[in-house]
């Protein structure tokens, strides 16, 4: 990483040397993110340039407040195919510049003696008050898009709401908004799972971080640098949201919430400070309160309770039996839900060996033996795990199985695939109920990616968010109407499925979210509370 900075710096320089010599009066030049190259004028003091971000890894971000005009350069190796390459450039959103191929008669040689690069200027343009962004991509892949903002305006303040939530007894949740202006004080109930902190959307969302630190002890509590999107507030407009447990309040108190600007360079920690917002919430923790009063109560009222005692211990009894009575219902209940859960699960194993066995004839008669043949050994495999009769798998295991299934179906189809697991999740340790995930993977393979072909891509991820487990598979198919039902056997199976398994892990509950419009369809299950 340290010699592809001097490279780039490198070349930076050259290039600079090279607008020098054509009469440019620009005395700063840097790398810009990508292929790019910037070259700004000799007044400019506050320049953050390059940053990066691990929600957006392929778009950089440039903040140059103080900057007039800039220069940007676009520069190739050798072993790039420079006419397959094409250009966007929007100037406030506005498109001056549209899927442009390279002029390559403008391209001059630079030598930064370790290699020859091929550079040009796509333009200089003034920047003051303005946001220039530019996309960069080669039609051999045109979904990794290079994306450049020159930002040249004031960075705004994040403006935002507050929402608490609790779960209901049915399994729903229900939330309440709070608008967050200046101090508020939010007392959490013991039916409170989260806060939700909800920001009024921009097109530089992914530039903010969250921050809560205590006003008791300094120490930062929660911090987070991706923002998920979703149905808030305004339920037309998805809104950058960031889900915060309550379990991070150990105590009630002052807490600091901070959201600030993510950006690192020539900018000085004032500027920073200057876009950025905070906010004291004051938390009072309902159950403390509550403890509290029982106590005051308990010695207000002792002496009742001696002269009360027969009496307190009849209705002791009376209680006693009711509480037997209604864990052993409890029980029956878990029992039950159990049994229909097997039973869920066996109809699950003769679907998927039904599609499996229909993919295998599908290659003979196309005549492919030979992936036929590959299907069938990855089929035997598999087969055996998903006949295995445990309830509950590893992370590990589980992502075996989905990498076996994907890679027979990958024979067929020949889409892309990815199974990303976090690096502070212990895979090996953690289990999840067995065959959750793998009717939703097919569902993304028949029902999204299988008509793309080479274009189709997969992504099933692992994550951690606090205790929370975050299980997500996406495909970049063409969608579906979340909204209507449909008559597979697998999604409503894997649903009924969801629905039992909320039964038997009332303390740990999971909650299912399909989100789908015409670029993909991504479904997450969430296992609260499971590490």
């Amino acid at each position: 990483m340290k010699k592809l900075i001097c490279v780039v710096f490198s070349l930076a320089m050259l290039v600079f040397a090279a607008n020098a010599q054509k009469g440019i009066d620009f005395s700063h030049n840097y790398a810009a993110g990508g292929k790019l190259l910037m070259c700004i004028d000799s007044l400019a003091k506050n320049v953050s340039y390059w940053n990066l971000f691990p929600n957006q890894p392929n778009t950089s971000f440039n903040y140059l407040p103080d900057v007039n005009n800039v220069s940007i350069q676009i520069y190739f190796r050798k072993t790039d195919n420079i006419e397959k390459y094409r250009y966007t450039i929007l100037i406030d959103n506005k498109p001056i510049a549209v899927n442009k191929g390279v002029n390559q008669e403008q391209l001059s040689d630079v030598d930064t003696g370790d290699e020859v690069f091929k550079t040009t200027r796509l333009g200089i343009f003034p920047l003051n008050g303005k946001i220039i962004t530019t996309l960069l991509y080669s039609i051999q892949t045109p979904l990794k898009i290079e994306k450049s903002v020159f930002y040249g305006k004031p960075i705004p303040k994040a403006k935002i709401q507050l929402l608490s939530k609790f779960l209901l007894k049915n399994g729903y949740s229900s939330s309440s908004l709070v608008a967050l202006r200046g101090d508020i004080s939010i007392t959490l109930n013991k039916d409170d799972t989260e806060l939700t902190l909800v920001k009024d959307k921009t097109d530089i969302d992914y530039l903010y971080s969250v921050s809560i630190k205590s006003r008791q002890t300094g120490k930062e509590i929660f911090k987070s640098t991706t923002w998920e999107y979703g149905h808030y507030v305004d339920q037309n407009e998805f809104l950058p949201y960031v889900k915060i447990d309550k379990s991070i309040f150990k105590t009630s108190g002052d807490y600091e919430v901070i959201i600030q600007p993510l950006i690192k360079g020539d900018t000085t920690k004032a500027t920073i400070e200057k876009y950025t917002t905070k906010h004291t919430l004051s938390i009072n923790l309902e159950e403390e309160k509550l403890f509290s009063e029982k106590q005051l109560i308990s010695y207000s009222l002792i002496w009742s309770i001696i002269a009360g005692a027969i009496v307190g211990g009849a209705s002791v009894l009376i209680m006693n039996k009711r509480k037997i009575k209604k864990v052993a219902e409890q029980a029956k209940q878990k029992e039950v839900a159990q049994l229909k859960l097997n039973s869920v699960r066996s109809q699950l194993n003769p679907h998927f060996l039904f599609n499996a066995l229909a993919g295998i004839q599908n290659l003979m008669n196309k005549n492919e033996i030979d992936n036929a043949n590959r299907y069938l050994s990855k089929f035997a495999r598999l087969t055996r795990n998903v006949l295995d009769s445990k309830e509950l798998i590893s992370l590990t295991e589980e992502k075996t199985l989905l990498d076996d299934y994907l890679q027979m179906e990958q024979l067929r189809f020949g889409f892309q695939y990815k199974i990303n697991a976090s690096t502070d999740l212990d895979i090996e340790n953690i289990e999840i109920p067995a065959m959750l995930l793998q009717p939703f993977v097919e569902n993304a393979v028949k029902h999204g990616i299988a008509e793309k072909g080479n274009d189709g891509e997969i992504t099933v991820t692992f994550e951690k968010q606090v205790s929370n487990l975050v299980l997500k598979i996406s495909d970049n198919g063409k969608g579906f109407d979340t909204t209507q039902t449909y008559n597979g056997l697998g999604l409503a199976l894997s649903k009924n499925r969801i629905s039992l398994l909320n039964t038997i892990y009332k303390e740990t509950p999971f909650i299912f979210d399909i989100q789908s419009d015409t670029n993909g369809t991504t479904v997450t299950i969430t296992l609260t509370q499971w590490l």
